[in-house]
């Protein structure tokens, strides 16, 4: 048994050392609708453009601990905005751990991100199951009392911010409503729970997934943006619509993405990190960067257009 065991040990750590557990990967049949040139370990970081007049804009989700490794990922978040003027976050839950006092929302919140508010940065919450449903009165969040609502930054661009702890039927009657009144080319919508996942801890919301996919692919989403796992993975993409989570603005579970899943176009599991994005015309542009700046993951999507 013991060298049946090497070998396999062996195997393993050759599958590290290649990146195959990182491996990219085309989607079902007919997903060919969302393009991808993505980044490999061997392969080019693709640049975010930083084109005068695109749309740019940061995702960050289970963030607020309050601990140093946050604002660490903070002070990364500051120093990309410098050279990449970006004017909105989205964030896609578990936005305070613990308690929820005043003194809370400063420590968790308003310290670690007040370079970015200073400069006029727009942050956009969505509820994660640790956050108090009172959170949607705090002004910096921009929800205006609302659980879920949406917005358009630009007239091609319109963002859909759901509360998916409480998917209540009010809740999926209104969406479908808003998705199919919006004319905007660009559909994106962010929560907290997500309907594809790799995560060990969580993993796929299949349930929710059975409410809220056939209508994200009836009324034309491109772009699904969640948290709840603990890491950060770009999934391949479902149906010609890009899914991503980005569930480690301040948690770690370190190690917590299942590499046999086949889900995973690109995982990133050993620290921190958050996701900037750019849209220019029918292409939005990624990168997900680092508590340490590294960009982890990079590449250019083509958004999904009306098959009628």
């Amino acid at each position: 048994m013991r060298p049946r065991y090497l070998s396999v040990l062996a195997l393993l750590f050759t599958l590290l050392l290649t990146g195959v557990g990182c491996r990219n990967g085309n989607s079902i049949p007919g997903a060919s609708v969302v393009e991808a040139q993505q980044s490999s370990v061997a392969e080019a970081t693709v640049p975010l453009p930083n084109r005068d007049g695109s749309f740019r804009f940061a995702v960050l989700g289970d963030f607020g601990t309050g601990e140093r490794v946050q604002y660490q990922l903070a002070e990364q978040m500051a120093a990309l905005h410098k050279k990449f003027k970006y004017d909105f976050v989205m964030l896609v839950g578990d936005n305070l751990y613990g308690s929820e006092r005043p003194q809370d929302f400063q420590k968790k919140f308003e310290l670690p991100y007040k370079p970015l508010l200073d400069a006029g940065v727009k942050f956009y919450a969505s509820l994660g199951n640790h956050d108090a449903r009172e959170q949607r009165y705090y002004k910096p969040f921009n929800m205006e009392g609302q659980l879920y609502y949406t917005f358009n930054p630009k007239p091609d661009i319109r963002f859909f911010a759901l509360e998916s702890t409480y998917p209540v039927p009010e809740q999926i009657q209104w969406v479908e409503k808003e998705l199919k009144a919006s004319t905007s080319d660009w559909k994106i919508v962010f929560f907290h729970h997500p309907l594809y996942s790799s995560g060990d801890r969580h993993g796929s919301d299949v349930r929710l997934r059975d409410v809220l996919e056939p209508l994200f692919l009836k009324y034309n989403v491109s772009i699904v943006l969640t948290g709840h796992d603990h890491f950060y993975e770009r999934v391949k993409p479902q149906k010609g619509i890009a899914y991503f989570v980005v569930g480690s603005g301040g948690q770690l579970r370190a190690g917590n993405i299942d590499r046999q899943s086949g889900l995973t176009a690109k995982g990133f599991d050993t620290d921190l990190a958050f996701m900037a994005a750019e849209i220019v015309g029918d292409q939005m542009y990624f990168n997900a960067i680092s508590r340490t700046g590294q960009i982890v993951d990079s590449g250019v999507l083509t958004r999904r257009k009306p098959t009628s």
